[in-house]
C-alpha cells in the first residue's frame, strides 16, 4: 500500500485537513456512502497524492473519485484535469469523475457506476472468483441509499 503514497509538498496534509472540513454537499453525500467500506473497499477522503489532493481514493481497486464542480468546465480546468488524471494513469490510478450536480439529483447512479468499476477493478484479474460478466453473481451488493 505504501507504493502508493507518492511524496507530496507538507502544505498538502494542511490543505487536505481543511478541504476535509469544508467538503461540499455532493462530497459529504459521496463520503456517506463511501465510509465504512460499504462498497466493500476502504476510500479516503482529501487525500494528498504526488502534487494532488485527490476527493477520495480507493488503494485496493486503485481508483480515485472527484467531484468537478463548474470550474472544471471551463478551459482552464478541462486543461487542468487533463493533467491530472494521466498524472493518475501513469501511476496505475483509474480516475471517474462525476458533476457535483449528479452527484446531488442521481447519487444512486452515481453510486452504481461507482460500485460496479470497483467489483471490475477487484474481480477482473481473478478468474475463480464469482463474476456478472462471466455469468457469476456478485459477493458484494450495492448499499440502499
Amino acid at each position: 500500500m505504501g507504493k502508493y503514497f507518492l511524496k507530496y509538498p507538507k502544505s498538502h496534509v494542511r490543505i487536505a485537513r481543511k478541504l476535509r472540513r469544508d467538503m461540499t454537499e455532493a462530497e459529504r453525500k459521496l463520503w456517506s456512502v463511501f465510509r465504512n467500506n460499504q462498497l466493500g473497499v476502504h476510500f479516503r477522503r482529501q487525500v494528498p497524492f504526488g502534487p494532488y489532493v485527490l476527493d477520495f481514493l480507493a488503494i485496493e481497486p486503485k481508483l480515485a473519485i472527484e467531484v468537478d464542480g463548474a470550474q472544471h468546465y471551463t478551459l482552464e480546468g478541462k486543461v487542468r484535469d487533463a493533467k491530472r488524471d494521466a498524472y493518475l494513469r501513469s501511476r496505475g490510478i483509474k480516475v471517474l469523475r462525476f458533476l457535483d450536480t449528479d452527484v446531488l439529483r442521481n447519487r444512486e447512479g452515481v453510486v452504481r457506476v461507482i460500485y460496479e468499476e470497483v467489483q471490475k477493478a477487484l474481480f477482473e484479474d481473478d478468474p475463480t472468483l464469482p463474476s456478472p460478466e462471466r455469468g457469476g453473481g456478485c459477493l458484494l451488493s450495492v448499499p440502499s441509499l
